[in-house]
């Protein structure tokens, strides 16, 4: 184990005050999508006209298919309001001073990848130690990288980090690459030097993510929690991913993300935090006990590109009722531009679409990423756009569901729609060192959903066509901007 030196923390009751307060500007709004909803609930209501022509099937069908999500993605919102409600009654943040703390960072450590990575391990060991006096950063490095003299230089600055190399020859047994090849290495290094205990906590993180005092502050409130819980004690936690302006390059890219910390806050908390991830986990802020991930590891076989989620669904089979979410923050970056946007949908897109058929997890654990992946991959035929150019060209000028009940589900679904990047530039605004939108910001990205579902759909669609033309896999990795 290797010892931080830590500062002096306040554990008063003024303290909790301080972090209640912090917390309160964190606080998901509902009024956007109130208003959302009854202006698109009455106009559809005001314009609805029978339709009951074949594109009015499809439009009743294709439209209403994301309801399922919206709901549970709302019920997470009003699980995040009431949690934040009562962060008063929790126990202040204290040093988790009888638990090990090891930040695993793993990176393909290529040169245009290495600036977010160097700003993210050095924002580790500059807000973590406060709160884990026991700690070290493990930078996952690949043998023969080509940022590896500067990855090492790195290491030198600070006694907590630690580079682990993957041997080139290194060989899972059920054949695993990419990522995950890495994680299960790191894995069973940990199994060797006695570190699978259930005191020692692994955090998760992505080369571009990184963490500031309120991440140090929320997660060693949870670890500290779960000494408490005795029986009831949780094995996973997940917190909120979010996009500071600072670390954009690209703005159109910075807004189009603005749906990330917005789903985490809706659909995650309302899956994770309830104890079972059915939803899957992103890679950032994702902490485990080391104990349990030696149960589970990473060896996934050849075609997994997206570890993170296909980990969640085996803790799911394993460890049902056992996850948590919490109001931890950690600061990432947006793809450099909208190619690297797409690329990145795509990877997600088709590693999730092949975890929906993997027979060695349970349907149960599957259905609700399939709902997602179906909404998720007809998102091109969705768009608003497609749906009024097929009208214009077959001579229909209504395009009103079947009947009139539907309207309700898609005022709900298309309302949702609009709180998801309204809420979400809110949250990425608040974690950016100016924290205040610009006035122009709120209409630009309402006005701009159209192109962003198009893009995000796009994504999804091309994931799909390779999964179905059975491509080898690949693990696309952006370069992230510093």
């Amino acid at each position: 184990m290797t010892t931080a030196t830590a500062r002096p923390v306040i554990t008063t009751s003024r303290e909790a005050k301080r972090l209640a307060d912090r917390h309160a500007a964190w606080t998901p709004g509902v009024l956007p999508f109130y208003i959302s909803f009854l202006i698109i609930f009455g106009f559809s209501l005001w314009a609805f006209v029978p339709n009951p022509t074949a594109l009015g099937w499809v439009l009743t069908i294709v439209w209403s298919l994301p309801v399922v999500g919206v709901l549970i993605g709302f019920q997470g919102v009003l699980m995040v309001r009431r949690r934040i409600r009562q962060v008063e009654k929790m126990v202040p943040p204290a040093p988790a001073e009888d638990d090990f703390l090891i930040v695993l960072v793993p990176t393909i450590g290529r040169h245009d990848t290495y600036p977010a990575l160097e700003r993210s391990v050095l924002s580790y060991v500059d807000h973590l130690p406060a709160y884990f006096p026991w700690m070290r950063v493990d930078v996952l490095t690949e043998e023969g990288c080509e940022a590896a003299e500067k990855i090492d230089a790195l290491a030198e600055l600070n006694p907590l980090i630690r580079v682990v190399t993957v041997p080139k020859a290194y060989q899972t047994p059920n054949g695993t690459k990419f990522k995950a090849r890495a994680n299960h290495y790191s894995h069973e290094l940990r199994i060797e030097e006695g570190e699978a205990e259930d005191d020692v906590w692994v955090l998760h993180m992505d080369d571009d993510t990184g963490v500031g005092p309120d991440t140090a502050a929320s997660t060693a409130q949870f670890i500290n929690r779960q000494r408490r819980a005795g029986d009831d004690a949780k094995h996973m936690a997940q917190g909120i991913l979010t996009y500071p302006r600072e670390n954009a390059v690209n703005l159109f890219t910075w807004l189009a993300d603005a749906i990330r910390p917005a789903d985490d806050i809706a659909r995650f908390r309302a899956m994770t935090g309830t104890g079972t991830p059915v939803a899957g986990v992103h890679g950032e802020l994702l902490l485990m006990r080391a104990s349990v991930e030696a149960t589970i590891g990473w060896d996934f076989g050849p075609k997994t590109i997206v570890e993170d989620a296909q980990h969640a669904l085996n803790f799911c089979t394993r460890y049902p009722g056992r996850s948590d979410w919490f109001n931890g923050r950690c600061y990432g970056a947006s793809p450099a531009g909208v190619r690297d946007f797409i690329k990145q949908r795509e990877r997600w897109a088709w590693g999730l679409v092949a975890l929906c058929f993997n027979k060695s997890i349970p349907l149960k654990y599957r259905v609700f990423i399939g709902m997602g992946m179906v909404s998720w991959v007809l998102g091109p035929l969705q768009h608003v756009g497609l749906i009024l150019l097929v009208a214009w060209f077959t001579g229909t000028v209504n395009t009103s569901p079947v009947t009139q009940s539907v309207v309700l589900i898609w005022a709900i679904n298309f309302a949702y729609v609009i709180w998801t990047y309204w809420e979400g530039l809110r949250l990425n605004v608040i974690s950016s060192a100016q924290h205040r939108r610009k006035w122009w910001e709120p209409m630009a990205i309402v006005a701009l959903i159209p192109v962003f579902s198009f893009l995000e759909g796009l994504g999804g669609l091309r994931g799909l066509v390779k999964f179905l033309r059975r491509e080898e896999n690949k693990f696309v990795v952006i370069a992230k901007p510093a």
